[in-house]
């Protein structure tokens, strides 16, 4: 069973759902790491505030993150200063060391334990042509004022050719801090609602949010906060974003882990820091990326994972393991502040990459800087709007290329069968199969019943594909994931896939309704 170890460790919430028709000043969709955090920040500058979360809060990508806070985000700050330049890199790296310290800050003024530990963090080699590489990297953080060191070995029994450390780095409990920020939040014309997702956006003197239970949220301004933007018309979001998926295993281990939070530069991608459950240590194995809805046998994975933690620990279990969704953008730096820049009441948040929980906090810092003052010492890295730079021109073909690919094979795969009923699926097993040219997506539980769907994501089209590691068919294109039975588990889908809404299909890209 796929189990999150911040999940487990934590309560449930029971916030209320919309029962009625609204208005407030700031509406926040989406009631994760962003969404929270701008409703706290947003608060506290005067304004009234409404977070609307489709499921529960701090459930969904915030209940399944790594959890580093660290600013150190593999070899990127030598990257963004060749291809946008050292005032960009510098915005880059001041929003996310300011992040760090704005964490722990709010966590000691509203006394929230959760977990909090100071830690080093390190990307480290083991291959002699990603030296130069991490020695560049050093040398590029040491200019924007980061405390990194160049190192020829790290405390993991790993030999490797190179590592950079950034000192004064941290992790923490996300949900034992999203759970003590959040209960700050309601009252004094601020509140949160949980199951009341967000269907449908309307766009005149003020904003209208329609919940998928009919009732209308009235704002003034709107954040969308929900990882993968839901909303289609103008920015073509979907168009420059990517989602991949990446696997958590939480083993315990014979030898004491050495401190710090590594990351290697080499695929496979491999991380690694520790949690304390409290009454033991855990150590979190993390990596094996891939594109939602196009891995294979994705419970081969975690196998990777385990036979990789192997390598460097005696490993005695396996008390958790959970998977997460990341959105990757062209340029691998967020998306944040108007939605486009003609919307100036109107923002988003999105494309975090693997690094959320940094980029998450100075997101809320600059949505709230941008609302309040009107401007941020940092919107230009993070400008939505920002100009394509050619490597990111060049991600786009690229990226729309593999999402026609799969709009188009996804339309002929699948088993041929006569009969539903008889079609080999064991328990526990979902698969693909066609009856009378239609394609069709088949579950059989425990209990030997099969559960049928129509595999086209309800979001804009697509052929979905079956997850078995998740159970859940994922969307190849977008990343939305639905249930065994058809219910959204994640988006930007809205709709599940009993809904009888038109499906937005690729040929509609570039009409009006866009």
């Amino acid at each position: 069973m796929n189990l999150s170890f911040w999940l487990a460790s934590t309560p449930d919430t029971s916030y209320p759902f919309l029962e009625n028709d609204i208005k407030t000043d700031i509406a926040i969709i989406g009631g994760g790491f962003v969404g929270i955090s701008c409703a706290y920040l947003l608060k506290k500058a005067g304004f009234n505030v409404v977070v609307l979360e489709s499921d529960r809060i701090a459930k969904a990508t915030s209940g399944h993150t790594t959890a580093k806070i660290t600013s150190q985000h593999n070899l990127i700050y030598d990257k963004i200063i060749r291809q946008r330049g050292k005032e960009i890199a510098q915005q880059y790296a001041d929003a996310n060391e300011t992040a760090i310290k704005e964490i722990k800050k709010i966590a000691d003024e509203n006394n929230i334990e959760c977990d909090y530990v100071l830690q080093s963090a390190y990307v480290y080699t083991q291959e002699d042509k990603y030296i130069e590489q991490i020695e560049a990297e050093t040398e590029a953080a040491s200019s924007l004022g980061i405390n990194a060191h160049f190192l020829g070995e790290i405390p993991l029994p790993l030999k490797i050719k190179a590592a950079v450390r950034f000192d004064n780095q941290a992790q923490f409990h996300p949900r034992k801090y999203l759970l003590g920020l959040a209960s700050t939040i309601c009252g004094n014309g601020c509140q949160i609602y949980e199951k009341s997702r967000v269907v449908d956006l309307e766009e005149s003197l003020n904003y209208t949010l329609t919940t998928a239970q009919g009732k209308k949220v009235t704002a003034q301004k709107v954040i969308i906060a929900s990882h993968y933007p839901f909303y289609n018309k103008s920015g073509f979001y979907f168009a420059r974003i990517y989602p991949e998926r990446t696997y958590i295993i939480a083993i315990k281990a014979k030898e004491n882990y050495p401190g710090g939070m590594y990351i290697n530069v080499e695929q496979p991608a491999r991380s690694l820091r520790s949690q304390n459950s409290g009454l033991e240590e855990l150590i979190l194995v993390v990596g094996d990326n891939h594109k939602t809805g196009q891995g294979e046998d994705t419970s081969l994975h975690y196998k990777a994972l385990v036979e990789f933690a192997q390598q460097i620990f005696t490993v005695e279990d396996i008390p958790f393991r959970w998977s997460t969704q990341d959105c990757m953008t062209l340029d691998g730096l967020p998306y944040v502040g108007c939605y486009i820049s003609d919307t100036p009441s109107l923002y988003v948040a999105t494309g975090f990459g693997k690094w959320g929980i940094t980029n998450s906090m100075a997101a809320a810092m600059i949505l709230r800087d941008l609302i309040v003052e009107g401007s941020s010492p940092w919107q230009e890295a993070f400008n939505p709007s920002r100009q394509t730079i050619l490597a990111s021109s060049k991600n786009f073909v690229i990226e729309n290329l593999n999402v026609a690919k799969h709009l188009v094979n996804g339309k002929v795969e699948g088993i041929i069968a006569d009969s539903l009923e008889n079609t080999e699926i064991k328990p526990g097993e979902g698969k693909i199969v066609k009856i009378d040219g239609n394609r069709i997506g088949a579950f059989r539980d425990n209990q030997n019943k099969l559960h049928f769907v129509d595999t086209t994501c309800t979001h804009m089209g697509c052929e979905l594909n079956w997850n078995s590691a998740e159970q859940s068919w994922d969307c190849p294109c977008h990343g939305s994931r639905f249930s065994y039975d058809g219910e959204v588990l994640e988006g930007p889908a809205v709709y599940p896939l009993t809904s009888e809404k038109e499906t937005k299909t690729l040929s509609k890209l570039f009409k009006e309704e866009f």
